[in-house]
């Protein structure tokens, strides 16, 4: 694969590329690269059984970076014409001031490893195919029960194609897709009605969405919505709490992984900043970042920066290992970057990003865990919450959970929050099951302005104690 095959859709040459380097180095700096992307997306919405939202995207530009010690030049151009590149690249060379750096002189290409293949191309896929395949998805739900009385659903699909050139003389390449499924429903009995949603988001083609999984899909959202007739409200205080597996990473996520990022711990924002090697859990804890997942949200061929995508052991038996790095903060820490490195768009510079986030499995069968409670809650769905990443203190809705009595489970509940500190959390684990899950939800991570796709899991877990905010009684 040459660099010329590579730069072609793009419409830019080699000697472009080495003028604009040229440039973005006149001043000096450690580190250059350039970022170009180019992709496209569909969305189209479903409502009462006919289509009420239709939209197309296509993006095009290039980001250029200029890197001198933890500081960072960034421009961006919405155009690939020579002119308007170079004048990015003379934005971002302002914050060097070492002197003339040279250009590379050779380039090399490197494929990465794929991590998402994928059948059916959506570039390929019909407006039809697309429409055919929410209705097909709403009628699943809607058939499942009478009480059913709205359903929407979206897609979403997309496909990018980023090249990494940077001051190393690397070159690399990704095609990246990406879909989402989302179905929401509300559903009224006597007068009451309740609402929930699913949502399915892989790197994935139309053949990810098979007869099973949307009908396991349907069925999983009706009987989230319907249960809710029959729920009581939470009790409120301090109890044991047994974490659900799959969906549940999300505390995992944002209570504790957001403080394993290395720029948080770089600038002593995170409570984690100087515990690398110490024990922050319970022996039965392991905790990894992993971009090499086949075809899950958060998997990366190579990050933003160029780096190899990698699993990357966070904490192991309770012990801290690293952190997750991109280039800079390695750097800083002396250690080679995970594969971190993310952004948004060629409109944002590289960050420390979590990608499938998750805690793995143990040896405790789930009916055990729960039959150790005496009195407490399952959580089983999770809506949303709120965080405070550098002490990690958080505020987390359970949209969908249990009552559990006598070691086992008897009400569902609704309208319950549970509120806790992260760090606290990973010490206060007693258990951990058998049944490690990834999610495959629709999950989105945000951070300074930027959204990426993000993966999490984790089994059923139980934690000592949390502050439940239920309005019930014990």
């Amino acid at each position: 694969m040459t660099i010329s095959h590579i730069l072609e859709p793009f419409a830019v040459s080699e000697q472009v590329i080495r003028r604009v380097f040229d440039r973005a180095l006149s001043r000096g700096g450690d580190f250059c690269d350039l970022y170009f992307q180019r992709s496209e997306s569909c969305s189209l919405g479903l409502e009462d059984g006919a289509v009420n939202r239709a939209a197309s995207g296509a993006d095009l530009g290039v980001g250029i970076r200029v890197v001198q010690g933890v500081e960072t030049g960034y421009a961006y151009s919405e155009s690939l014409d020579f002119a308007s590149m170079l004048e990015a690249a003379t934005v971002a060379a302002t914050v060097a001031s070492s002197g003339p750096m040279a250009a590379p002189t050779a380039f090399r290409v490197t494929e990465p490893a794929s991590h998402y293949p994928i059948a059916v191309q959506w570039s390929d896929v019909s407006t039809k195919r697309r429409v055919d395949l929410m209705m097909d998805f709403a009628s699943r739900i809607e058939s499942l029960d009478p009480r059913i009385i709205k359903v929407s659903v979206s897609l979403r699909d997309s496909q990018k194609e980023v090249v990494i050139i940077d001051s190393l003389g690397r070159i690399r390449r990704d095609f990246q897709p990406m879909s989402v499924l989302r179905g929401s429903c509300v559903a009224e009995q006597d007068g009451q009605r309740e609402s929930n949603y699913v949502g399915l988001g892989a790197r994935v083609g139309l053949e990810f969405y098979t007869e099973d999984r949307l009908s396991t899909a349907a069925k999983d959202l009706v009987s989230r919505t319907t249960i809710l007739f029959d729920a009581v409200e939470g009790p409120a205080g301090e109890y044991p709490v047994v974490l659900g597996p799959g969906s549940s990473g999300i505390l995992l996520h944002e209570a504790i992984g957001h403080g394993m990022e290395a720029d948080a711990a770089r600038s002593k924002r995170t409570i984690y900043a100087d515990q690398v090697g110490q024990r922050i859990a319970p022996k039965n804890v392991t905790i990894v970042d992993d971009g090499t997942n086949a075809n899950l949200r958060g998997s990366i061929n190579t990050d933003d920066e160029g780096e190899d995508s990698q699993r990357t052991v966070l904490v192991e038996n309770g012990i801290l290992r690293t952190f997750m790095h991109d280039r800079i903060s390695a750097q800083h820490f002396g250690v080679e970057p995970t594969g971190n490195g993310r952004r948004q768009s060629f409109r944002h510079i590289p960050l420390p990003r979590m990608r499938n986030t998750y805690m793995l499995g143990g040896h405790t069968p789930r009916d055990e865990i729960v039959a150790s409670v005496e009195f407490g809650i399952y959580a089983d769905h999770f809506t949303n919450g709120q965080v405070n990443i550098g002490q990690g203190d958080f505020t987390f809705y359970i949209k969908n959970g249990w009552l559990i009595e006598g070691g086992k489970l008897t009400r569902p509940i609704k309208d319950v929050n549970i509120i806790g500190n992260g760090p606290d959390v990973l010490r206060g684990v007693t258990m951990v099951g058998d049944d490690f899950e990834l999610d495959t939800g629709t999950w989105v991570c945000g951070k300074r302005g930027q959204s990426v796709p993000v993966g999490l899991g984790m089994p059923t877990v139980k934690v000592g104690a949390l502050t439940v905010g239920g309005r019930g009684s014990a």
